[in-house]
């Protein structure tokens, strides 16, 4: 459970339309929330994280002067700003659109209209960021589990990193594709392989095949991270041997969950 709750969260509602800013804010209002501030363009937002700086930004995706996926990539390279969570709230379906804020470290995404269970998840998702809780694990002291991470996103890698991080892991390892990851795994021995399945040159597919069959690794649990929604390619990763399922963006608690599964036993 986490020790913060909603109403100790300060969010910045980011939504051009006075309406739905409305809708949102009694949304967010009845899901314990309290401090509550709006910006209609992008201009606007940034003036407020200025003078005070959010915990989570809930963000429509087009507005007069750009575009949140503009927004999030500053905040995300910002050493500043970096730490404030990005959700998005919007009705764009398209995959190859949500794609790019998947990969650019978002904690939610919520379709317009979102029900109070998908908002409520996404706060808990935040949270859980904030929160350090770490494990107790039977068979290992966390802070000396080493772990390695591959994704060809320095984001994504930073919200795995961290995730796992609050969770007292300190021996973490970045690969930036699954070649590296190879050479790493050649040079050195892991505990536990948390790796994307898009990735240039060697994705999650080859790197767990190379892991199963060929490396002196064979039984390292493989925890995969992917927005991959090819049903056929889930299941190709899952007769190669990976571990356990993710998607992007992924849950905390969640991941929490997985991680007890795959080092308990």
């Amino acid at each position: 459970m986490s020790t913060l709750s909603p109403d100790e969260l300060s969010i910045l509602l980011l939504e051009p339309s006075t309406t739905q800013q409305k809708i949102i804010a009694n949304q967010l209002s009845n899901e314990g929330v309290r401090a509550i501030q709006t910006a209609t363009n992008i201009a606007e937002a940034k003036a407020i994280i200025e003078r005070h700086q959010p915990d989570l930004i809930a963000s429509a995706m087009h507005f007069e002067d750009g575009h949140a996926l503009e927004l999030l990539r500053d905040l995300k390279s910002s050493s500043q700003f970096n730490d404030i969570q990005f959700m998005l709230v919007s009705s764009e379906c398209r995959r190859e659109q949500l794609e790019e804020f998947r990969q650019s470290g978002v904690v939610a995404i919520l379709p317009k209209p979102f029900s109070s269970e998908h908002l409520g998840k996404a706060l808990n998702a935040t949270l859980d960021l904030l929160t350090h809780e770490e494990m107790d694990l039977s068979h290992f002291d966390v802070h000396n589990l080493r772990v390695l991470v591959v994704d060809d996103s320095s984001l994504a890698r930073k919200i795995i990193s961290r995730t796992i991080g609050n969770l007292g892991i300190q021996l973490i390892t970045e690969a930036n594709d699954g070649e590296a990851a190879i050479e790493l795994m050649q040079q050195q021995m892991f505990d536990l392989v948390i790796t994307d399945y898009n990735m240039p040159s060697v994705d999650g597919l080859a790197l767990t095949q190379y892991i199963r069959n060929e490396s002196q690794q064979s039984h390292v649990p493989i925890l995969m991270v992917s927005s991959e929604a090819n049903d056929t390619h889930l299941a190709n990763v899952s007769q190669a041997g990976v571990n356990a399922l993710c998607d992007k963006p992924f849950e905390p608690q969640l991941v929490k969950q997985i991680l007890y599964q795959l080092l308990e036993d």
